[in-house]
């Protein structure tokens, strides 16, 4: 195989241990831009570039030894895949535009220009936290907004499914392409590369680690226009991806969740400390459309133009199955307790109260300080 290529020469640079985009781009700025140059320099010369010690150049000058070029490439073929670099097409503009974005990025599938929002949450998502990450995906999807998020358990998968029913979503993620993980997600990720893209900064084999996380976090927040934080502990992951959003400057949003429920415990922290709440997908379309006039969005097709009610807060009006049989129980006034609308609805208590804290989140029904629960405003008319 003949000297590597720019792209090549950034694709092993990427591999060397102890090299990062930032150290990537001294060398490259001290070489006159040639990643070969960087790749045929002797030890000597590289240990003149900041941050480049004794080990780190010694890797670079033997990094045949530790990485197989041409099996990367034909392993990229393989699995469908490419390695784009900064500022080619088909690389995420709004991470472009970062300071210490990836210089390259693995990807399977297509990257197009279009408005994205992050959805991130927990891996140990309640029933509730699932169905909100899905419905804002579905919704958000419909409306031309990409999904981003990182194909883990819990909420990322939720949104995941819910963005590839109606539109398309991105996945970012702290392990190799080829590194099936969660090997549950192997078929979705799969899903995902044929109508949008999985993307990763590390090497083919890269297996995931504690460091790869919180890596591959900083790529979801950048790479969208927003995030949109569902249930988090306040030291969960999604924290560490909300802080990155807010450096980067980008709008962060939180669903609110129950006071007594530690996975809601992140989301009311950021609240507090200025996130938007979100009660809909509308609230996040509508913040997107006014920061950015000129980002296509559409109106969801299929969908009615959401009611305000008489808070100003919009009502989402799609609604599940479970959610149509609650909301008819509460109709021509009636209020009743959980427990006569598990009767009436002859369902269990547990998909009960998934329904109503769902109706309460767009809502569509008002909880009563004697915990029982009333239809509110127009609610009835989206039965």
């Amino acid at each position: 195989m003949s000297g590597p290529s720019q792209r090549q020469g950034v694709m092993v640079l990427n591999a060397v241990p102890g090299l990062g985009p930032v150290r990537i781009s001294r060398l490259l700025d001290a070489f006159a831009g040639s990643a070969a140059a960087v790749l045929e320099a002797p030890a000597s010369a590289l240990r003149q570039v900041e941050g480049i010690g004794p080990e780190t150049s010694a890797a670079i000058v033997s990094w045949r030894s530790h990485f197989d070029l041409e099996r990367e490439e034909e392993q990229l073929a393989r699995i469908g895949a490419d390695y784009i670099l900064k500022g080619e097409a088909g690389y995420p503009e709004r991470l472009a535009e970062l300071p210490g974005a990836p210089l390259g990025l693995y990807i399977r599938g297509c990257v197009t220009s279009c408005p994205s929002v992050a959805i991130v949450g927990t891996r140990r998502a309640t029933l509730y936290g699932r169905r909100v990450a899905r419905t804002f995906a579905t919704e958000l999807a419909r409306a031309g907004i990409c999904v981003v998020s990182g194909l883990a358990r819990g909420i990322d998968g939720e949104a995941h499914e819910g963005a590839l029913a109606t539109g398309r979503t991105l996945a970012f993620l702290g392990c190799g392409l080829d590194v099936d993980y969660p090997p549950e997600h192997a078929e979705l990720a799969q899903r995902i590369s044929q109508s949008g893209a999985v993307i990763s900064e590390y090497y083919l084999g890269r297996k995931p680690d504690a460091q790869t996380f919180p890596q591959r976090n900083r790529l979801i927040s950048g790479s969208a226009d927003a995030i949109l934080v569902v249930e988090s502990d306040v030291k969960g992951g999604s924290m560490i991806t909300a802080s990155f959003a807010a450096e980067q400057g980008r709008m962060v949003f939180a669903v609110p969740g129950r006071i007594d429920q530690p996975s809601s415990r992140g989301c009311h922290a950021l609240i507090r400390d200025g996130a938007t709440l979100a009660a809909c997908a509308q609230d996040i379309i509508d913040e997107i459309r006014h920061q950015f006039p000129r980002r296509a969005i559409k109106t969801p097709i299929g969908a009615a133009r959401p009611e305000q009610t008489e808070l100003g807060i919009c009502a989402a009006p799609s609604l599940s199955d479970d959610e149509r049989k609650v909301l008819g129980a509460l109709e021509d006034g009636a209020v009743l307790h959980p427990d006569a609308i598990c009767r009436i609805c002859v369902m269990a208590q547990p998909a009960v109260m998934s329904a109503l804290m769902m109706l309460e989140l767009k809502r569509l029904v008002a909880r009563r300080p004697d915990a029982s629960y009333e239809a509110q405003g127009r609610a009835t008319r989206q039965i």
